[in-house]
């Protein structure tokens, strides 16, 4: 919003023209994550506040660490601080007109939306288990679908016309369409490598990553301060990418597809950072406030978005390692225990107990050893992903 005010007042004026620093996506992106940082820390104590008055405690599981039952009736739902703190620092820097940001806004609302649904029902319901997992996964599936259809065209061409023309285009062909090289799944570390997906295989894994991403940062979400610092570390090198993928120079120089209008989600992405590092400012141990499944959800699914369309999901999975690791720590236990119960006629654990974390809490580390340690491993994570733009 503030690009175009401060571009209508250098009509009225020219000796307005230091406004001109707007223009610039790395000035709006640095005002955008102090906007969003200093938004969440006015912000914070009130919303907390309301959270406890309103009596949005978390309930424990019954079958949770016992050490986290002292955690029962802290208040949850905090990713509303968070979506809020990112979508108004968002609309107030970025540039209206870039359809890619609008539809990680949409996505990551829409997520939100399905984990405020599941918190309510956990809170006001005192259901520990929230939302029936295949009423969560088909509104997930309908919203990770309506997504990744449009973006496997809005990638390809640079307008909603042409997007809406080559849709009708595919309907036309029987289904049957050919992309340009830069919709194909990128392989980090080798030059001008790219699978061609076709309209089906990029709707499939832009599918699965969008979906996959949210549920395994919910997953991740167990420890104060967990799952929180991770996402800021990788959506800010998904910053980044996007801002390298939006620039014709620097995409050409480096090898990456160019994709016009990218650029402007390192807007999102440090508001993103920026609301994140205010709600650790609550959330560090011990917690005044959980993130919930309202944040988890939404800021999963705004990763995997922004992945898919910088074209960067290898990146995604190698950055955010600890998403993708305890995901299928989850994963593994429960497919290992039904087998060997189904077998032996005993369930058996591979885990002490999932998500991974909870493992080596039952291994004697204290949480803050769990947090402290996980964080160090996903900033070399970055590391390794930021490589790639230069290791090819």
């Amino acid at each position: 919003m503030l690009i175009w005010l401060t571009q209508w007042l250098q009509t009225l004026s020219p000796d307005l023209g230091f406004l001109r620093v707007f223009q610039y996506q790395t000035f709006r992106a640095v005002m955008a994550a102090l906007t969003a940082l200093l938004m969440g820390l006015a912000a914070g104590p009130w919303v907390i506040r309301r959270l406890t008055e309103l009596k949005i405690g978390q309930p424990i599981r019954g079958y949770g660490m016992d050490t986290h039952h002292v955690k029962s009736g802290t208040p949850t739902m905090g990713g509303v601080l968070i979506l809020l703190c990112i979508v108004l620092s968002t609309l107030l820097w970025f540039d209206w007109s870039n359809r890619f940001v609008w539809i990680v806004l949409l996505v990551t609302l829409g997520f939100g939306a399905i984990g405020w649904s599941d918190d309510w029902r956990k809170v006001v319901n005192k259901d520990p288990e929230g939302m029936p997992s295949r009423e969560k996964y088909l509104w997930q599936s309908l919203i990770g679908l309506l997504a990744a259809l449009y973006l496997v065209f809005s990638i390809s061409e640079n307008t909603n016309y042409r997007v809406l023309e080559l849709f009708f285009t595919w309907v036309q062909s029987g289904f049957d369409l050919s992309l340009p090289p830069k919709a194909g799944l990128m392989v980090p570390f080798f030059k001008e490598v790219s699978y061609p997906l076709g309209v089906l295989g990029f709707v499939v894994l832009s599918y699965l990553v969008i979906v996959g991403s949210s549920n395994a940062v919910n997953l991740t979400d167990g420890l104060d301060g967990l799952a929180i610092m991770p996402v800021v570390l990788v959506g800010s090198c998904l910053g980044i990418f996007a801002y390298v993928t939006g620039n014709t120079v620097f995409a050409r120089y480096l090898f990456l597809p160019h994709i016009p209008g990218a650029g402007e989600l390192m807007i999102f992405c440090a508001a993103m950072a920026g609301a994140g590092l205010a709600f650790l400012w609550f959330n560090t141990h011990p917690a005044q406030v959980f993130m919930g499944d309202v944040g988890a959800l939404a800021l999963g699914a705004a990763l995997g978005t922004i992945a898919v369309i910088v074209r960067q999901e290898i990146v995604l999975a190698i950055m955010g390692g600890i998403f993708v690791v305890e995901a299928l720590s989850v994963m593994l236990q429960v497919s290992w225990f039904k087998y060997t119960k189904k077998r032996f006629g005993q369930g058996r654990r591979l885990l002490k107990m999932a998500p991974l974390h909870h493992h080596f809490e039952k291994h004697g580390w204290k949480e803050t050893q769990v947090v402290v340690r996980f964080w160090i491993i996903t900033m070399l994570l970055c590391l390794v992903g930021l490589s790639t733009l230069k290791l090819r």
